[in-house]
């Protein structure tokens, strides 16, 4: 008997640091989940350009800029390629939190186009107000960069896992503002009469816009 408990007293320490080699793996898994990741499984990082890319394939390519459905040159809208091989324009993203290096999800994120256009505009996203023709709300140029408050409400953007699945989605649902209220939203797409498949807000029991991100300098 004293053999025996000598053996366990000996090996204790082996099996306590195994143990928790185990449970720092766990956690380790568990902080990971929490950052967005692009297609070769590496976490977003910030103010590194990215292309959103559709994870449904044969309905368009990545994203880019084009006039709104009324004709009105600017500001611009976001919309999909028609094309599918195309990857549109590339983003980047930053995060509410100034010192963030790696992207999260449900945090709240400018998105801004790596581009230049011929409004005379920043190339930070937007929410537009309220299409009453088209009874939508449409993501459109000429946000501003940081300073979290409700005067920028607008300009924030989350992004989060699909349900139950890998798949990344859009969400409109900024937390910038403690007594501000709104209607938070999936990001979808809307088809016009022009055929542009513009990005809109659409419910929550809506077909969300499911994406995943390609870093610019990635082959895959």
């Amino acid at each position: 008997m004293k053999t025996i408990t000598t053996f366990l007293l000996l090996a204790s320490p082996f099996l306590f640091f195994a143990f928790c080699i185990q449970l720092s793996a766990v956690s380790a898994d568990i902080a990971v989940d929490d950052y967005v990741r692009a297609i070769n499984g590496k976490a977003l990082r910030t103010r590194v350009e990215y292309y959103i890319l559709p994870v449904n394939r044969g309905r368009g390519g990545g994203l880019a800029l084009d006039k709104k459905l009324n004709g009105t040159q600017c500001p611009l809208e976001v919309v999909q390629e028609q094309t599918e091989v195309s990857n549109g324009l590339p983003v980047t993203f930053t995060s509410v939190d100034p010192k963030a290096k790696l992207v999260r999800i449900s945090t709240d994120l400018n998105v801004k186009f790596s581009a230049m256009s011929i409004c005379v505009q920043s190339m930070v996203w937007r929410l537009a107000e309220f299409d009453e023709p088209a009874q939508q709300r449409f993501i459109e140029m000429s946000g501003v960069e940081g300073n979290p408050g409700p005067a920028t409400a607008a300009n924030w953007f989350k992004i989060e896992k699909d349900g139950d699945s890998k798949d990344y989605k859009l969400v409109f649902c900024p937390s910038v503002c403690n007594f501000c209220r709104f209607a938070c939203r999936n990001v979808g797409i809307y088809i016009g009469g022009d055929g542009v498949r513009r990005l809109a807000l659409v419910n929550f029991d809506a077909e969300p816009f499911k994406i995943m991100f390609k870093k610019v300098s990635s082959t895959y």
